[in-house]
């Protein structure tokens, strides 16, 4: 019986810039994208037949397939093969619409899992590929590391790694419309963008602090006044505990903080934990392997 077991680390955005619109309704980004350690755990299982998603605490859709298999589908149509029955577990820990591509990272782990079982000479472009069909965040899901990512996002650049840090996430109570803060963005006056470039340039030198500075999200500048006011309580937090950056992640409304000291960080998510439960500490993840 064929199975295999993989962690499907969560991303977060050091930077998040939209640039417009496309023809074809999607945005083209621009984003420095990181793995981080906070993840989900996904097995998949060959079976007899059909295809199954075992997963606690998770509504799934009624009447259709869910992305899992949507993406399982694609794979195999890719190989021009026939899917074999499939089970897929779940053990979630990435809170859902989260701005951490919780999602997504299931999905690649997934796909990441179906290569290796079926298909491991497959080149990870063509992985990427088959996910984009799935979800903008999945190629990077399924790369993984530190990348910039352009395009919808499956335009990936390696970037040198996160220096070795810390990193506080928090999210509070509600969640944020990501179509609906896309149209608050088109037509925006989002101010001084977020410099991606600036950020590439701090990650060659390795320098954290430097990381930290270049932190920037165009979501947040589109928020209301109760969101905004969320958002910047929970970056105050974690700057007064001794981060040396804060941001928004995604479409929210998870915020992190990067430090580089683990011992203010473990301050920071108890202090933030007594007010949000859903507070955790996580650290960069690097990119994957070519093979699993």
């Amino acid at each position: 019986m064929k199975t295999l077991t993989l962690e499907a680390p969560a991303k977060i955005n050091l930077t998040l810039d939209i640039l417009g619109r496309r023809p074809d309704g999607y945005h083209d980004m621009r984003m420095v994208m990181q793995s981080v350690s906070l993840g989900d755990t996904v097995t998949v299982t060959e079976t007899t037949e059909g295809f199954s998603l075992l997963a606690e605490d998770i509504a799934l859709p009624a009447g259709r397939p869910t992305l899992e298999q949507q993406a399982a589908e694609s794979f195999f149509r890719y190989l021009g093969h026939p899917m074999p029955g499939l089970e897929v577990r779940l053990v979630k820990r990435v809170p859902a619409y989260a701005g951490l591509g919780g999602g997504s990272a299931d999905v690649a782990a997934v796909l990441r899992c179906l290569r290796a079982l079926y298909a491991p000479e497959l080149p990870r472009s063509a992985l990427e590929e088959i996910g984009l069909a799935v979800g903008s965040d999945v190629p990077f899901c399924v790369h993984g590391g530190t990348c910039l990512a352009e395009g919808r996002g499956e335009v990936l650049t390696d970037l040198p790694p996160l220096p070795a840090c810390a990193i506080v996430l928090c999210k509070p109570d509600f969640g944020l419309p990501t179509p609906e803060l896309f149209t608050r963005v088109d037509g925006a006056d989002l101010g001084e963008r977020p410099d991606a470039s600036a950020m590439a340039e701090a990650l060659a030198r390795g320098e954290l602090a430097a990381v930290a500075g270049c932190l920037g999200n165009v979501f947040e500048r589109v928020l209301t006044g109760e969101e905004g006011a969320d958002i910047r309580a929970i970056q105050a937090a974690l700057l007064d505990c001794g981060a040396l950056g804060a941001a928004m992640s995604g479409s929210g409304p998870t915020v992190f903080g990067l430090f580089n000291d683990p011992v203010k960080a473990d301050r920071a998510a108890e202090v933030l934990g007594q007010t949000y439960r859903q507070t955790y500490l996580a650290a960069p993840v690097k990119k994957f392997g070519e093979l699993e």
